[in-house]
Formats: structure tokens, C-alpha cells, sequence
């Protein structure tokens, strides 16, 4: 959160009406609300007001919104919530492909985005408690006080939910832990269905920490049950 303690959030949408009620629920709410009606104008103010949670549709005049999470990708790790009409599974793939964090198609209810909220600003806090170990396994290194990944001696970056899942799995080394248990623990308990999320975000994993994406030795999927980690 930002120094007065209160979460900055950046909306992006082209309609003023959607923007205008938005801005006044989520600022009713006790957050900070920047908004923008366009993709430039949204990685213009991303840059600019360095919001904490990012809320964004995805048809935009200028950009697609996988272009706009593809631009704040190239450079932070913020939590983006696509909101969107669309809602062919293909688009949602597609959108946390690029990096997308979580997906509400519209219509939607205020009650059910301020709690996605609330879980992402949760997943993406930095402080860690002390303490916690440093699992190593191969060439992997996995601090998990200071939320850090190094693989051969490289840091690599990880978005806040990709690392959601990585800890939840590296907490319960060597066990299965179930899709559906995954899915509520790093996205929520309205969440239990989602697995195309989980085949994404494995694969993501696997790309950045697989020396063999398509082999992995750390990663491993239990085919219809859920995933566990191997040191």
C-alpha cells in the first residue's frame, strides 16, 4: 500500500459510465482511484501513479487490452483484473496468458470485484514473516520470507500469482495439492472450476523455471486430481 496506508488502484475502460461508477464505489471504499479511458492513457498513468492493483477491460479504442497487459508486464508485477464482456474461454486463456492475474466478465457485481480485489492486493503483498525457509531444488532457489526465485543463480521475476502458486505448491513439497484447493487458496473461495487458470499458469512456471518446459522434474501434473512440487 501506498505511505497512507491506502490501496491505489488504476481503472482502464471506455465508458465513462462504468469509469464514473467505479471511481465513486471503489473511492467509497477507502481506495485510491486513478482512471484512464484508453491503452496509452492507461500505461501512461501506470507509469505515473504506480497503482498497486490494476482494473481493466480489455476492448479498448486504441489497444487490445492483452497489448496494455503485455506493456505493464515489460515492467512490474502489479496484480491486473481483466474486466471484460467477453467471455469465450479463449479470450480469458488468452488474457492471463499475457499476464492477466484474475477475470470478471460483465455484467458484474461490486460486491464480487472489491473481494477479487481484496484476494490480489492479499497475493501481492511483499512482506513475508521471518523465518520462513530457502527450499533449494536443483537449480532452483525459493526464498519464501523474501518472495524471491532464482534459477542457476538468476533471479527470475514472477508475477503475484504465478508466485501464489508456486508457494502454496513448494509449502507442501512432495505432496498433491488438489486443483481445487489451489484455486481458492491463490484465487479465492468463490473460485474451484477454473482449472484452464491452473494449465496456464503451470505452463508459465515451467517456461521461466523448467530447464525442459515440456519435461518438468519439479512441476509435475497429477492428471485430473492437481500438481505437485519435487525438489
Amino acid at each position: 500500500m501506498g505511505g497512507t496506508g491506502v490501496t491505489r488502484v488504476l481503472v482502464v475502460d471506455d465508458d465513462p459510465q462504468i469509469l464514473r461508477a467505479l471511481r465513486i464505489n471503489l473511492t467509497a471504499h477507502g481506495y485510491d482511484v486513478t482512471v484512464a479511458d484508453s491503452g496509452t492513457a492507461a500505461l501512461r498513468a501506470a507509469a505515473d501513479a504506480r497503482p498497486e492493483v490494476v482494473v481493466l477491460d480489455l476492448g479498448l479504442p486504441d489497444l487490445d487490452g492483452t497489448e496494455v497487459i503485455a506493456g505493464l508486464r515489460g515492467w512490474t508485477g502489479v496484480p491486473i483484473i481483466v474486466l471484460s464482456a467477453r467471455v469465450e474461454s479463449g479470450d480469458k486463456v488468452r488474457a492471463l496468458d499475457a499476464g492477466a492475474d484474475d477475470y470478471v466478465t460483465k455484467p458484474f457485481g461490486m460486491a464480487e470485484l472489491l473481494a477479487r480485489l481484496r484476494a490480489a492486493v492479499r497475493r501481492a503483498a511483499v512482506a513475508g514473516p521471518d523465518g520462513e525457509p530457502v527450499v533449494e531444488a536443483g537449480e532452483l532457489r525459493i526464498d519464501l520470507a523474501a518472495k524471491r526465485v532464482s534459477r542457476a543463480g538468476a533471479e527470475v521475476h514472477l508475477t503475484p500469482t504465478e508466485w501464489g502458486v508456486l508457494e502454496l505448491l513448494v509449502r507442501h513439497r512432495g505432496k498433491l495439492v488438489g486443483q481445487r484447493d489451489l484455486l481458492r487458496t491463490v484465487w479465492g473461495p468463490n473460485y474451484g472450476t477454473e482449472t484452464n487458470y491452473l494449465r496456464v499458469y503451470l505452463a508459465q512456471l515451467r517456461r521461466k523455471l523448467e530447464a525442459q518446459p515440456s519435461r518438468p522434474v519439479h512441476l509435475i501434473t497429477e492428471p485430473g486430481m492437481g500438481y505437485r512440487f519435487e525438489v
